[in-house]
């Protein structure tokens, strides 16, 4: 058998960011970028997100720390209150922690690449992971979506052990001596996902030992098969029209289209406006295209879909009353706009005038905070300028949200996006007069390198 590890995944002379929480898999996948550092130039980095959950939490960033300093890899450290989180945002204390982690991922990254040559994110999933999702997609019911597993990359974010069994990689760490810290939760069985893994899927390798790979192989396969459904359905939802509450498309291109595809450019429909679905909502949507009720309604995460005669709209309604804020001049000390409270201190330029999407130095000037424009566009860092209604699409801001989120600007361009980040050309140069801006719409978190 051949080497499991995607080293083709990421570009010789590249840039790797690895998600490192100490445990087996991801120690694994440290190990196997070093060997790319030395075979393939490429830079490596490492980013440890410590949840707080544990008691074990510091025992685990103390390791992670200890290890990177012996193997000259820079480590860039965050915790969070991800319970608090979970509470403020209504999910689950899981989603809550993978949300802000792969927040702190996106946002090392982003520092440390630029748009022509990115830094990847690299996470320890690997072939059983795989197998477990799509068995618990399979288990909450789902299309050929949720049966393609985990995909090798999507976006920055790349999987180069995808295919690595768990076998291989205890062997692996086992034959170079390398240690791990183990995660006491992954025992806990009151965790679907640790029900799946430890007693679901070794009944299945009692069948065949083998069940893990085939399962991830299956996946494969139906993501291929997913791919190319979604680019043939991806002109069916650009018929489609933004409307200031989300989304519309005329029925008729739904009704008279394949089934597959409609579902398809259903879900891009829900994504275009901010909202959210399952398989039983994409089959929900397209039995309001082929009723007779020219008005028939249907709730989905998020908001509603509905017809209003010919025209299918997907919208994500604002609560009652809640309208944006008025437009008003940036002061120096503490103001409210809306749900938001915006800080400004005038200060001297430190070396970095970037900190966070929350936290930057703007050059000297005078500001308005306000809603979102039509025709209004950004740099973010390194990345190339996109709208601000493109950023809030990418970033899943609900439509009804979109308003509330402050925008900086002067009076011929924005300076910066409330949670999203400043204008490159609007922050200040190092030791230059400048506005400290700190943004705070929920407690942010605090990010360190060391």
């Amino acid at each position: 058998m051949g080497d499991a590890f995607r080293f083709d995944l990421i570009p010789p002379g590249g840039g790797v960011l690895c998600a490192l929480s100490g445990g087996a898999d991801s120690m694994y996948l440290l190990c196997r970028l070093l060997e790319g550092r030395e075979k393939y130039g490429w830079t490596v980095y490492a980013a440890h997100f410590n949840h707080g959950l544990r008691p074990t939490a510091q025992r685990d960033e103390d390791f992670v720390r200890d290890w990177c300093k012996k193997q000259n890899v820079p480590l860039y450290t965050c915790r969070e209150n991800v319970e608090e989180y979970a509470f403020r945002e209504k999910l689950s204390v899981e989603e809550a922690g993978r949300v802000l982690r792969y927040r702190f991922l996106e946002d090392i990254a982003w520092e440390q690449g630029d748009c022509v040559h990115p830094v990847l994110i690299a996470t320890g999933h690997h072939a059983g992971d795989n197998a477990e999702t799509v068995l618990m997609n399979l288990i909450r019911g789902c299309g050929l979506k949720g049966l393609a597993g985990i995909p090798e990359r999507r976006g920055d974010i790349v999987r180069p052990m995808l295919a690595a069994t768990r076998r291989e990689i205890e062997s692996y760490l086992n034959e170079h001596g390398v240690p791990h810290v183990e995660d006491e939760t992954n025992s806990d069985l009151n965790y679907t996902r640790n029900k799946v893994r430890r007693q679901l899927l070794p009944l299945l390798e009692e069948l065949n030992p083998q069940a893990a790979s085939h399962i991830a192989a299956a996946a494969r396969r139906a993501r291929e098969d997913e791919q190319e459904l979604s680019r043939q359905a991806a002109p069916l939802a650009e018929q489609g029209l933004d409307i200031p509450e989300g989304a519309a498309i005329p029925v008729r291109v739904l009704r008279e289209a394949p089934r597959p595809l409609a579902l398809r450019a259903c879900s891009l429909l829900l994504d275009r406006a901010g909202l959210s679905g399952e398989a039983v909502h994409l089959d929900a949507v397209l039995a309001l295209c082929a009723g007779d009720d020219p008005s028939a309604r249907l709730n989905v995460p998020g908001g509603s879909v509905r017809r209003q005669y010919d025209l299918l709209v997907f919208s994500a309604e604002p609560e009652p009353g809640l309208e944006p804020p008025a437009p008003m001049e940036l002061v120096e000390g503490k103001s409210r706009w809306g749900s938001w409270t915006v800080i400004c201190i005038q200060k001297t330029c430190p070396e970095k005038a970037y900190i966070s999407p929350w936290e930057f130095y703007l050059r000297s000037d005078r500001y308005l905070i306000r809603p979102r424009r039509e025709g209004d566009k950004l740099t973010l860092g390194k990345r190339p300028e996109k709208t601000v209604k493109k950023l809030m699409i990418e970033g899943r801001v609900p439509a009804h949200d979109r308003d509330r989120v402050p925008v900086l600007a002067t009076w011929e361009r924005v300076a910066a996006l409330g949670g999203f980040g400043p204008e490159k050309a609007c922050l200040a140069a190092p030791g230059a007069p400048a506005l400290h801006i700190i943004l705070k719409a929920e407690e942010n978190e605090s990010c360190t390198k060391t």
